[in-house]
């Protein structure tokens, strides 16, 4: 079955193995990356097609005549058009697979502010420490993990995977019920609550329509000013514009994000030019660590394997409703 890659070149730089994806189906034709101009012929004649982060809209779908399947290379799929996909009875899967890597990133901006290693490491690069009367200049203050409490906004596999290491840094957990949620479930916390109690707050939803903006203004006012703001999820979670005036103003403590609106930011974007080091941003790295890109590859290939024998397989619609 002819299988396109539409962006290979997003998930490698040549450290990944794909002999697995080989053996589960052939040919294959891998593109570095494609445009959104070149979708439609480059999977024209597909079965099976694989898309980490190019769009696959409704015309994209509905012109492909070939297509039986499309697999999504990342954890989030709001590149796909779902309702197109299913219109045409074409099954759309994806595998959690980068868990380990985005969990260490989360706390990687938590420790981070908690020991303030960028602004102690540029004070010993300033020689600041060289300079100091004290063999220990307290100029950033420390704080420790232990009994702070920590908000989790989608508590899937991620969520949950930060919850488990949050308990071991003796961190208190608030599970964070929908926002627009009338009735709440054991173990979870009202949405605003969790937005007024906690000492950081981190993101681990999809973007879909009912979470786009799910934090403005006014969910960024109910936090405390010495909250902390993470997003490793989507861009589209976050109002950029909201945040970037409550880090200005001082309200919020600081922000830690792996996603901008426009990736990669070729246009700019006002948070890149904050100066402060309360705002740290990363380039979408969180899920990339090599192990992880190599476990999503392998997931891909048992994804496929499994769709040709009639095996159950990680099915997006299946897992909506889990």
């Amino acid at each position: 079955m002819l299988t396109v890659f539409l962006d290979f070149g997003s998930v490698t730089r040549g450290d990944v193995d794909r002999t697995a994806l080989e053996q589960a189906v052939s040919p294959w034709i891998y593109h570095d990356n494609t445009s959104c101009g070149q979708v439609a012929e480059r999977i024209r004649d597909a079965e099976i097609v694989v898309s980490n982060k190019i769009m696959l809209d409704r015309a994209a779908i509905l012109a492909a005549s070939n297509l039986k399947l499309i697999c999504v290379a990342a954890t989030g799929y709001n590149n796909i058009d779902l309702v197109a996909a299913a219109e045409r009875n074409i099954p759309v899967c994806m595998s959690n697979y980068a868990t380990g890597s985005v969990v260490q990133h989360v706390f990687m901006f938590m420790l981070n502010f908690a020991c303030r290693f960028v602004e102690y490491q540029q004070l010993v690069k300033n020689g600041g420490w060289q300079a100091s009367p004290y063999f220990c200049p307290l100029n950033f203050g420390i704080m420790e993990l232990t009994g702070k409490t920590l908000g989790i906004i989608g508590h899937g596999e991620l969520g949950s995977a930060v919850a488990n290491l949050a308990r071991a840094f003796g961190m208190k957990l608030l599970i964070a019920e929908h926002k627009s949620a009338t009735v709440i479930r054991s173990g979870r916390t009202a949405f605003d609550e969790v937005m007024r109690q906690s000492d950081f707050i981190t993101l681990h939803c999809p973007l879909s329509e009912d979470t786009r903006r799910l934090i403005g203004s006014r969910e960024l006012d109910l936090m405390k000013p010495s909250a902390y703001l993470i997003n490793t999820a989507r861009s589209g979670l976050i109002d950029e514009t909201d945040l970037l005036q409550s880090l200005y103003s001082g309200h919020l403590a600081g922000a830690a994000i792996d996603v901008l609106k426009e990736e990669p930011p070729v246009n700019g974007n006002p948070l890149l030019d904050y100066p402060h080091p309360n705002l740290i941003i990363t380039p979408h790295s969180a899920w990339a660590s090599v192990e992880s890109r190599q476990r999503m590859l392998n997931l891909l290939a048992d994804n496929i394997r499994n769709f040709l024998q009639n095996k159950p397989f990680n099915q997006i619609t299946d897992a909506l409703t889990r």
